[in-house]
């Protein structure tokens, strides 16, 4: 189906001019301008409403904004909508129908306009520029009349479309549930909005600020970084214009850190879950042994762990497959995995080698929740300590043995080869973080 807005764009061409004043149709609303007060930082627009022939009641439609958003002068932008609203008055009273199919309506149109050999510009006096006496209008082609005509909804479920393969299921599912409550929230707060090009920067803005408001600064940042990337994905496929989310700046956090344990906090939680919680205390190995990340270990499947080569490869933080040497400590305390299906999770709630419906998230927070209830409470642990602390003991552990042997660098490089890191300046950015660098006993110096 044609759209009359190629025909508005050409037909302000059209040298001869219409009443300002038209008969009232019921069939719709008279267009009108939207200016945002004045302010040449939003996008004006002509809006109507056209009455829908299945509800009887008036419809907003999609908005007209042409080339009127790239002049930077009140005048000229209210003299191209001015013209604009006209043409549009004129389809609309000609019998343009929204609803009802208008191809032979919009070749007449196009075939007349094209007879007019005159079409080439049209003037448009700009009081606060006089440099410019002349405003060029382009037709709008077939993909800008899409975009403009993409609701949020269909924009955002395209972008999520475009984004599969690209980031995994758990961050598709997160960036999901974040759109829908920006969804939400604009449909509380600005109601008239319909179609993604209407969304502006203060909208956006707005609604960071009551996430903030309402949560923290950290959680802003991450609605922020995911609009700029579905954003940027919208952009890169011709779907938007530009993403203005980039210019957005992140604001500055302080998150809380996991504490390390002290040497005889560790041996005594060791040994209370020898008794207490046995399987829970092979889950903690895993991450002070092998220095995993506990969502890292939930992902873990019996195939994933080589008995006989020593090494475990499992889905890492920045990399879709990393492999690791399972220290001889962490092998001892092992089960037979022989004989299990090796795809089974390694770690279930109630054994090792089974099956668990439930995402990796969910299956790290149940160890989460389960190591508060049976430890944290138990030792009276502050809320800065908790199953990551373990990685930090272990790591802080390892480099203070390394560094009584080895020079530095070589402690570091070592040390680097253990823990994954992918680079020296972020293990020495990881090691400063942990507290793990210690000066020597400076009393001398005093």
């Amino acid at each position: 189906m044609q759209t009359i807005y190629e025909l508005i764009t050409l037909e302000v061409q059209n040298e001869h001019d219409i009443e300002h004043d038209l008969e009232h149709k019921t069939l719709f609303s008279t267009p009108k301008i939207f200016d945002a007060n004045g302010d040449l930082t939003k996008r004006w627009y002509v809006y109507y409403s056209y009455r829908n022939p299945k509800t009887g009641k008036l419809q907003r439609m999609k908005n007209v904004y042409g080339n009127a958003n790239r002049f930077k002068t009140k005048e000229s932008r209210y003299s191209i909508l001015n013209v604009y609203k006209k043409r549009l008055l004129k389809f609309l009273k000609a019998g343009y129908n929204p609803f009802e199919n208008n191809t032979q309506f919009h070749q007449e149109k196009l075939n007349q306009l094209s007879n007019n050999k005159d079409i080439k510009k049209v003037n448009v006096p700009l009081k606060t520029n006089p440099k410019i006496d002349v405003i060029p209008i382009q037709v709008i082609n077939n993909i800008s009349n899409t975009n403009s005509s993409l609701s949020i909804n269909k924009a955002f479920s395209r972008a999520i479309m475009l984004k599969t393969n690209i980031i995994n299921v758990t961050t598709l599912r997160d960036y999901k549930s974040r759109l829908s409550q920006f969804e939400n929230w604009l449909k509380i707060n600005h109601s008239e909005i319909v179609y993604i090009n209407e969304i502006t920067k203060k909208m956006v803005v707005d609604f960071l600020n009551s996430v903030q408001l309402k949560t923290s600064a950290r959680n802003r940042n991450n609605y922020r970084t995911v609009f700029s990337s579905i954003f940027q994905m919208l952009e890169d496929n011709e779907l938007l214009e530009k993403n203005f989310i980039k210019s957005l700046k992140p604001l500055k956090t302080n998150p809380k850190r996991n504490k390390s344990y002290s040497l005889k906090e560790q041996e005594n939680i060791f040994e209370y879950l020898e008794g207490q919680d046995p399987l829970l205390l092979l889950y903690i190995k895993f991450i002070s042994y092998n220095l995993l990340r506990p969502i890292e270990v939930c992902r873990l499947r019996v195939k994933d762990i080589n008995v006989e080569q020593h090494i475990l490869q499992f889905q890492a933080k920045n990399k879709v497959l990393k492999t690791k040497t399972i220290p001889e400590i962490l092998l001892k305390a092992l089960p037979d995995l022989s004989k299990m299906d090796g795809n089974l999770l390694l770690f279930t709630p109630e054994s090792i080698g089974g099956t668990w419906d439930s995402s990796t998230i969910s299956r790290r927070d149940h160890f989460s929740k389960r190591f508060k209830s049976v430890v944290k409470d138990k030792f009276e642990l502050g809320e800065n300590y908790g199953l990551y602390s373990f990685r930090h003991t272990f790591i802080t552990k390892l480099y203070r043995a390394l560094i009584q042997e080895f020079s530095t660098h070589i402690a570091k490089s070592k040390l680097m080869q253990i823990t994954g890191h992918s680079t020296m300046i972020a293990l020495d950015k990881y090691l400063r973080d942990i507290d793990a660098e210690l000066a020597d006993d400076y009393s001398n110096l005093l």
